[in-house]
């Protein structure tokens, strides 16, 4: 880690811009207020409108991560074919785990319809979600870290890192919400049948 910091200028606006979009989720402050939902009047416009939210934001996350990572040191022990090759096929394989996720939750299960009270008939089980939790998650941070791998960057690889992390935090708060509200459902169907 500290040779991988040796590489990262912190100071970097691009770098600063990176760990800016990385972090920003503005999720976040509609899951208790229900604000979103009642300023757009309807919780389907509202998710569709978040959800066009973050495709902006993770466009402008893309942007400032490959931006930090052109305007930093390459890594010269990264910069072989070989690793160029891993990091293509973890992009491959990121990019079928975030498009097989897309597929399986439909716009409102992908950008969090639940927090809208936007539920499937039960949660989702069927590939990829039967060999990986959280694959939209996982898939993305595999292609942050194809992407850093494929630019020899350190800089990359220390953003997969904090994106990584953001992720592991959204879990930790998504997975119990998640469980919860289709218990619930669960339950309220099994009253009234």
């Amino acid at each position: 880690m500290t040779r991988l910091l040796g590489y990262v200028d912190p100071s970097d606006p691009h770098f600063v811009a990176a760990v800016l979009a990385i972090t920003f989720n503005p999720l976040f402050w509609n899951v208790k207020t229900r604000k979103l939902s009642r300023a757009f009047g309807s919780p389907y416009l509202a998710c569709y409108v978040l959800g066009g939210a973050i495709l902006l934001l993770n466009v402008l996350r893309s942007h400032c991560f490959t931006q930090a990572m052109l305007s930093q040191p390459r890594m010269d022990s990264l910069d072989n074919p070989t690793a160029y090759q891993v990091g293509l096929v973890l992009l491959g394989i990121g990019s079928m785990l975030v498009l097989s996720s897309f597929f399986a939750l439909g716009f409102t299960g992908t950008f969090l319809g639940d927090y809208f009270g936007i539920l499937k008939e039960a949660r989702v089980t069927t590939f990829p979600f039967n060999i990986l939790d959280n694959p939209m998650y996982w898939g993305s941070t595999a292609n942050y870290l194809g992407w850093a791998i494929m630019h020899a960057s350190p800089t990359g690889l220390l953003l997969t890192m904090v994106v990584a992390l953001i992720y592991v935090v959204a879990i930790l708060y998504e997975e119990p919400f998640t469980a919860e509200i289709y218990r619930q459902k669960s339950s309220q169907f099994h009253k009234r049948s």
